[in-house]
């Protein structure tokens, strides 16, 4: 199995410094760095294995290598067909199709993109747990971020936390829309007799949506979405909540004249890659429900009545 390690060449403002300082500017946490060193993890510079009380010299090679990550015992791996967009040794970005839950449940334990996330890992022998990044509702389509290591997922969530991942959806609502764009930026919060269901509520957490119509057919629209928050189904209680739900959305108000499932898809995902130091932006075409109604030109309202 390949265990995951992280390399550094020292730079001249750390002579002299302890290696535990660079670490944590590395974003190591403590926590991390009691792993390595108990948890069958290894630091070494220039080759030599050291502790992180070692002073460092400019120009040295720093090295550590992570404990090896055991997935739990209830995540079972399943070899499935998988969309990769991108990977490299931190990171893997996936088109789940619609239909396909991001991680499983008590009562449905297999089927899910973790599933088949871990079966590839364990085919490519990458010695690793799943760690979803940016998940998507079962019936959403589109780009999901994987980090492959504990370590990069908790860099992830530094970048989460300062907004810094960035996603566009492509979407169909019901209506007319007659602004071109809008903002919508409601508050969020679970419905009190629902598990499941969310909605636009004061005690809520503050959510922003900004969506621009792409074409406006007889009956919907055609729309690009980018979310300044993250909260749970919050394209989805926005739009129902502004009088234009999602297209085959029955949760939240939509119809399945139009489509037999929400009509969402995440087409893009940019994001600064935390270990190459780069931005990534990535793209995913329409599937292909979603690409046949934009075929097919929305001639006519389907939702009137003949």
């Amino acid at each position: 199995m390949k265990g995951y390690k992280l390399t550094w060449i020292i730079p001249s403002s750390y002579e002299g410094k302890m290696m535990r300082e660079f670490l944590i500017d590395q974003h190591l946490s403590k926590r991390t760095l009691t792993a390595v060193k108990f948890d069958e993890g290894r630091i070494t510079i220039n080759g030599h294995e050291e502790n992180v009380r070692y002073h460092l010299s400019s120009g040295d090679f720093l090295e550590v290598r992570f404990p090896e990550e055991k997935p739990s015992d209830t995540l079972v791996a399943e070899q499935s067909a998988l969309s990769i967009v991108y990977e490299d040794e931190d990171v893997l970005v996936i088109d789940k199709p619609w239909g396909m839950k991001s991680i499983p449940t008590k009562d449905e334990p297999k089927g899910s993109l973790a599933n088949a996330v871990l079966g590839y890992f364990a085919k490519s022998g990458v010695s690793s747990t799943v760690h979803i990044v940016t998940r998507l509702d079962k019936d959403t389509s589109g780009l999901v971020l994987v980090a492959k290591h504990r370590h990069v997922h908790h860099l992830f969530s530094l970048q989460q936390k300062k907004r810094e991942i960035k996603r566009t959806y492509k979407a169909f609502a019901e209506g007319v829309l007659d602004n071109g764009c809008g903002i919508i930026e409601e508050p969020i919060g679970r419905k009190s007799d629902s598990i499941i269901e969310r909605e636009v509520r004061s005690d809520g957490l503050y959510a922003l949506t900004q969506y621009r119509v792409e074409e406006q057919f007889p009956g919907f629209a055609y729309i690009e979405l980018r979310l300044e928050t993250g909260r749970t189904h919050q394209i989805r209680v926005h739009l129902s909540f502004i009088g234009h739900p999602l297209a085959g959305d029955d949760l939240y108000g939509g119809s399945l004249k139009l489509i037999g499932r929400q009509a969402l898809h995440c087409g893009e995902l940019s994001f600064f890659h935390p270990v190459k130091k780069d931005w990534l932006s990535l793209e995913a075409p329409l599937p292909c429900d979603m690409r046949t109604l934009l075929e097919n030109n929305g001639k006519r309202d389907p939702f009137r009545q003949d």
